[in-house]
C-alpha cells in the first residue's frame, strides 16, 4: 500500500533553506550545506551518497510519484518535467495553472487530499514522495501525510524558511528509525494522530 514520505533535509534549528531564497538561490545563503550529505566527490557524482545515506537515498528514489508545492516546484526550475525516473509529479496549486513542463506534471486545483489521492493512484504500490514546507504543513493538517524522513543536518542556518512554522495543532509523531552517517542522521517518523 502506498505511503506518502515527506523527505527533507532541515538544520538543527529547523530551516530547510538558508535567508533570501528564490527561484536564483533555491537553497537560500548557505542553504547548500544542506544538502552535502548527498556526497559530491572526485569519484561520486552529486545524488549518490556512500554508505548508509545511500541507502536512505535510494529509498527516496523508489518512490512511485511526487507531491510537491508550487513554490518549490517552480524554485528547483520544475526539475525540468522529471524529478527522478519519470514518475508523475503532482503539484498542488490555488492559481491558474501555466503550461506543465512535461506530460508527466498534473497541477491539481481542488486541494491537497485530492492531490495526494491522484499521487497515491499514480504511485501504485510504491510510495509518494513529498516535497516543500507549506505542502508538509496542509498534508500534516489535512490527515493526509503519513511518514517523515528528516535529514538532520549539524548546521545552525539562523534564519530561512523553516519546515513547521506554521502548523495549527499538535502533531503526534512515533520514531521508526535513526540512522547516524557521515555529515546528516537521518530520522524517520510515522505520523500517528
Amino acid at each position: 500500500m502506498s505511503r506518502s514520505v515527506l523527505y527533507m533535509s532541515m538544520s538543527l534549528d529547523g530551516f530547510i533553506t538558508g535567508p533570501d531564497d528564490d527561484a536564483s538561490q533555491g537553497l537560500g545563503r548557505g542553504g547548500e550545506r544542506l544538502h552535502a550529505w548527498l556526497g559530491e566527490s572526485d569519484e561520486r557524482p552529486m545524488f549518490h551518497p556512500p554508505g548508509a545515506s545511500g541507502q536512505v537515498f535510494g529509498e527516496l528514489l523508489a518512490t512511485g510519484a511526487v507531491l510537491v508545492g508550487r513554490r518549490t516546484f517552480d524554485h528547483a526550475g520544475q526539475w525540468g518535467g522529471d524529478h527522478h525516473d519519470g514518475v508523475p509529479i503532482f503539484v498542488p496549486t490555488r492559481g491558474a495553472p501555466g503550461e506543465p513542463a512535461s506530460d508527466g506534471v498534473h497541477y491539481v486545483t481542488d486541494g491537497i487530499e485530492s492531490a495526494m489521492a491522484q499521487a497515491k493512484a499514480a504511485a501504485g504500490d510504491r510510495n509518494v514522495l513529498v516535497h516543500g514546507a507549506s505542502t508538509a504543513q496542509s498534508c500534516l493538517e489535512a490527515g493526509v501525510l503519513d511518514d517523515l524522513e528528516i535529514h538532520l543536518i549539524p548546521l545552525l542556518l539562523g534564519a530561512g524558511r523553516p519546515l513547521f512554522g506554521a502548523l495549527g495543532d499538535p502533531q503526534a509523531l512515533e520514531l521508526t528509525r535513526v540512522i547516524d552517517a557521515p555529515g546528516v542522521t537521518h530520522l524517520h517518523y510515522r505520523v500517528t494522530a
